[in-house]
């Protein structure tokens, strides 16, 4: 059993997308929805799409159609609240 690290992607593994949705923003998302960034260029989405790949041994690639944001750019409305511990950092004031 070999100790060094996997160079080469899973075939049949994750699969990370780098693209626009349709307001042109730049996302990245994975082929099992459970990962989403947001940023300001497509150097910046192809950089943590590449650190991301080498941390799950995934591939990456240019999506073709514009994603679909799992989170919501909207405002948030009146009637929601953030909870009190997701705003509050330990040693921050």
């Amino acid at each position: 059993m070999s100790s060094e690290p996997i160079s080469e992607p899973d075939p049949t593994g994750l699969v990370i997308y780098v693209g626009q949705d349709r307001a042109g923003h730049w996302l990245v998302q994975d082929s099992r929805r459970t990962l989403e960034g947001r940023f300001i260029s497509y150097a910046a989405a192809m950089g943590y799409a590449q650190a991301e790949r080498d941390i799950y041994h995934a591939s990456v690639e240019i999506a073709e159609l514009p994603l679909r944001p799992l989170v919501s750019f909207a405002p948030v409305g009146r009637d929601e609240r953030v909870l009190p511990r997701a705003t509050r950092r330990e040693g921050w004031r």
